[in-house]
């Protein structure tokens, strides 16, 4: 058995550990202050973290982690109802916080204890953890009711930042750049853990903003994770600013994750840039599952190097995940040709445990013979690659006999110069049984591209079958905290 964060009293006690803004700790600082936060938790069995972007919330969750003490990370913006239902539903024996900071009226009957990350303690040991012991517990969007608590055990974070060092090469020696919120998998186990398991450090911005990227990536940092809505304010920035496509030149990883980063803004960064930004895939039950491999740049221009990303794809399967895509009756597709569409389902050490308390939602999650079912649709090229053509409940269209992704057309839409933004959906049909409908951002809100020209813009790209038959022009998508485009909203489901 090994620790979680095996570095944390690896070497010299002054190498950088994480930096929020002006505040920062070393790695001797951070197993002092994590060791105060632990020596706090002796009787507790499950804790809340207000998960603020903060010092203290990367100080809480990794004090509690290495107690062994299962964390609860909250969304600071969540509503009244979404949080009561959480804090009912995983029950914590309190919640962690910053000193001063102000929680809601759901949160009063907990007793709360505050994170000083200057304090100090004795580092803990949490080598002889089983791994299948619950490390986090993380609440699903919740679509069609409540959130879900999804029980990710240490086994599962463990397996997923190790497979992620080997995909992308990442070590000690990286320093990683975000603006991520703290309360979901991309920006707390992937920002946050992953550069401390790693041994490397982290340096938070606090709030994403380009002029940020440009000086943490000046100043030494080599990778930067981020959501397709930053990578689409980099790319409209560049144009204007040598400072930050410089930067951006400079860095070792770019990695886009948590939606799909449209080819468009990735094809903009590249030209900027000379740097492909690599795109992986997962969801919080799964962690990470997919990635385009890290390979140094080509050594000469107009020279693909071996594994480079590839624009459209999340690259293959991560060491020890194994990906199959299925019919709607459960039957495997073999083909690697890049057109037969089915859900992806995975199996893997990477996966979480079970929803808590919800046994019935678990079984339905998985196949009889152990496969979890993402709900998300894809195809497979030639050489493995997966794309991702949307989610089975809203962007699986079956129009005229075709079973048509959402997101090839999404992409074709946005490489219209008459496009700023573009979401696409299915509606009833009679004669087709569904109808694509475009929901489209102009470019130029006074001369909006119209159907008849944004159909011919597709069915030119793709196929005429999967051209636009209807739509909508409006003056914003509805987006969620990442980014994602929430596209019952969009619909009206």
């Amino acid at each position: 058995m090994s620790s979680l964060l095996p570095p944390l009293t690896d070497g010299p006690a002054g190498r950088p550990a994480l930096r929020f803004g002006a505040r920062s700790l070393t790695y001797g600082e951070l197993a002092s202050a994590a060791g105060a936060v632990a020596g706090g938790l002796a009787r507790a069995r499950r804790v809340a973290v207000w998960a603020t972007p903060a010092l203290e919330t990367a100080v809480a969750v990794t004090g509690a982690l290495l107690a062994g003490v299962t964390v609860v990370p909250l969304n600071p913006r969540s509503g009244g109802k979404e949080l009561g239902h959480i804090l009912t539903d995983s029950a914590p024996d309190l919640v962690l916080a910053a000193p001063g900071e102000e929680l809601p009226a759901p949160l009063d009957e907990l007793p709360r204890v505050d994170v000083d990350p200057a304090a100090g303690g004795t580092f803990p040991d949490d080598r002889a953890r089983d791994p299948e012991d619950p490390a986090l517990i993380v609440y699903t969007s919740g679509t069609t009711g409540p959130p879900k608590g999804a029980v990710l055990p240490r086994r599962a974070v463990a397996a997923t930042l190790d497979a992620l060092a080997e995909a992308w090469r990442w070590t000690g020696d990286d320093v990683l750049v975000h603006g991520l919120p703290l309360f979901h998998v991309h920006g707390l186990v992937l920002g946050v853990l992953g550069p401390l398991r790693r041994g490397g450090s982290v340096r938070h911005l606090g709030r994403f903003t380009t002029e940020g990227v440009a000086r943490e990536l000046n100043d030494g940092a080599t990778m930067l994770f981020g959501v397709p809505t930053m990578y689409h304010r980099i790319a409209e920035a560049l144009p204007g600013d040598p400072e930050l496509a410089g930067a951006l030149a400079g860095a070792r990883l770019l990695v886009s994750g948590s939606a799909a980063l449209p080819v468009h803004d990735l094809e903009r960064i590249a030209a900027a840039t000379g740097r492909r930004v690599i795109e992986r895939y997962g969801m919080t039950e799964t962690l990470m599952l997919c990635s385009s491999r890290w390979t140094p740049p080509a050594p000469r221009p107009g020279v693909r190097a071996d594994g480079e990303p590839r624009a459209g794809t999340v690259g293959v399967p991560l060491p020890g995940v194994e990906l199959r895509l299925v019919e709607e009756d459960g039957t495997p597709i073999a083909a690697l040709d890049g057109e037969g569409v089915g859900e992806i389902q995975v199996r893997g050490p990477n996966l979480f445990t079970e929803y808590l308390n919800r046994p019935d939602a678990t079984a339905a999650a998985f196949t009889a013979d152990g496969w979890f079912r993402t709900g998300d649709m894809a195809v497979r090229d030639a050489d493995g690659c997966v794309r991702i053509v949307g989610r089975r409940a809203t962007d699986l269209i079956k129009s005229g006999g075709y079973k048509i992704g959402a997101g090839e057309i999404e992409n074709a839409l946005l490489e219209h110069p008459g496009v700023r933004e573009a979401a696409v959906t299915g509606e009833p049909d009679a004669d087709l049984g569904e109808r694509i409908v475009a929901w489209v951002v102009p470019a130029d809100p006074q001369s909006p591209p119209g159907l008849e020209e944004l159909a011919g813009h597709v069915a030119g790209r793709l196929a005429p079958h999967k051209r636009p038959r209807v739509l909508h022009h409006l003056d914003s998508l509805p987006r969620n905290d990442m980014g994602k485009i929430m596209k019952r909203a969009l619909s009206g489901g």
